[in-house]
């Protein structure tokens, strides 16, 4: 173990220098140096007007209709706070066929910085696209067809989508707003604020077509299930990220705690089970500490968590948990993880939060030969932390061959870009 830290520590120290060198290549990025402030290694556009900010929002969602022409974005007129129950958004697509024309929905009064309103195409339909927003008494959905023109809405918000398309599971809202600003939704209040783990509410599976929603588990019934250290005192849980698996038979999603050991941190479990019913509960990792996760297939993950190799990236047995690091020197930090669909499962789509002078990455790695793509690293100004920051967040078309992220290096606030990765994905 005290080699493998010392060889990490090394490579660290490498990869300082190789930015450092790059930074003095290209010179000091900053507002007085907005030609410093990109570093180019595959061709993108911007494709939304610097009249207003924009932003696609999580990496996890589908951007794409299925033509690949139209992409989702949300529009805003301010930054650097978080947001107010009075506050709206403007949610629309844009025509990449078209001058990348802005074609609007509607608007939202429920969104945050990093995931946006939840907008997202519907896997297995044509022309359909679905997005949070807030009545006077409760989150709720809207979906729109682009087909018919029609827009009905649902009871309750979505968040992880089955790529069957019929179902959506979804958390407290209210909750991971009190809990984690950036994540939930002002504007109502979270009515078990002052309980640590309530029994009326978790996570709920809701249908896409009827609204019929239930209510899978509570946070007491996963609380229950012990930790392997247990809980301090007065910790209080919260469940976020959940995605479903590629056959919509499985989700997994992170169970959060805060008590007065962790301050302002908290612990992390990862959880697997069945979306039928909440069944077959699996705690895959029980070691504290899961960050941004994705379905490598139906019965794996890829993830950057805590296991025997320390923090870093791995493959992990979705009911198991059993776990094998992936053996890659440029994957040993936290990433917004993404398979490129239709490469077999050969590409995984990466980015780093602000590194040396705040670059972030955007990346490619070929698992079977282990080797590492630069797509570009791309400035973010200081005030871009916290609830604010900007990730750039990538996601992929539906065909593999095109990549949106979110970015500020342009000095204009935050706005969605589009790189082509088709040269690269095809080469082996």
């Amino acid at each position: 173990m005290k080699l493998l830290q010392e060889l990490e520590r090394k490579s660290k120290i490498i990869k300082r220098l190789h930015d450092a060198y790059l930074a003095l290549r290209y010179g000091f990025p900053g507002p007085e140096r907005p030609e410093a402030n990109c570093i180019v290694h595959c061709p993108f556009t911007r494709l939304t007007s610097s009249n207003a900010y924009h932003w696609g929002a999580y990496y996890d969602q589908i951007h794409f209709d299925p033509q690949n022409r139209y992409v989702i974005s949300n529009e805003v007129s301010f930054e650097g706070r978080s947001p107010r129950p009075e506050d709206s958004i403007n949610i629309g697509v844009i025509d990449t066929w078209n001058n990348n024309k802005w074609l609007p929905l509607g608007s939202t009064h429920a969104w945050n910085w990093q995931q946006g309103c939840m907008l997202q195409w519907i896997p297995g339909e044509e022309s359909k696209v679905v997005w949070n927003d807030r009545d006077a008494e409760s989150f709720v959905s809207y979906v729109y067809d682009f087909g018919t023109d029609t827009k009905y809405k649902l009871p309750n918000p979505v968040y992880g989508i089955a790529p069957n398309g019929k179902f959506t599971i979804f958390p407290d809202f209210a909750r991971l707003n009190d809990t984690r600003p950036g994540y939930g939704y002002c504007g109502l209040p979270d009515k078990n604020q002052s309980v640590l783990a309530p029994n009326n509410a978790g996570l709920w599976k809701m249908d896409l077509q009827t609204g019929e929603t239930k209510l899978l588990f509570s946070f007491e019934d996963i609380a229950k299930i012990a930790p392997l250290k247990p809980y301090s005192h007065n910790a209080k849980h919260w469940f976020n990220h959940v995605i479903i698996s590629p056959d919509s038979k499985r989700f997994v999603f992170l169970h959060r705690w805060r008590g007065e050991e962790e301050g302002e941190s908290w612990k992390t479990r990862m959880i697997t089970a069945n979306t039928s019913d909440g069944s077959d509960i699996r705690i895959i990792n029980p070691n504290n500490m899961v960050s941004h996760n994705v379905w490598y297939d139906n019965n794996s993950i890829i993830a950057y968590a805590r296991y025997d190799a320390g923090d870093t990236v791995y493959l992990i047995d979705a009911y198991s948990g059993e776990s094998k690091q992936i053996e890659n020197d440029y994957m040993r930090s936290d990433t917004h993880i993404s398979v490129i669909p239709h490469t077999n499962g050969e590409w995984i789509l990466n980015d780093t939060y602000p590194q040396l002078f705040r670059f972030q990455e955007l990346y490619l790695i070929h698992i079977p030969s282990q080797r590492k793509i630069s797509l570009g690293k791309f400035y973010s100004p200081d005030q871009y932390q916290g609830e604010c920051r900007c990730d750039l967040h990538p996601r992929c078309s539906r065909d593999g061959k095109k990549v949106l992220f979110d970015s500020t290096h342009e000095g204009l606030g935050r706005q969605i870009y589009m790189a082509d990765i088709s040269n690269i994905i095809n080469t082996k």
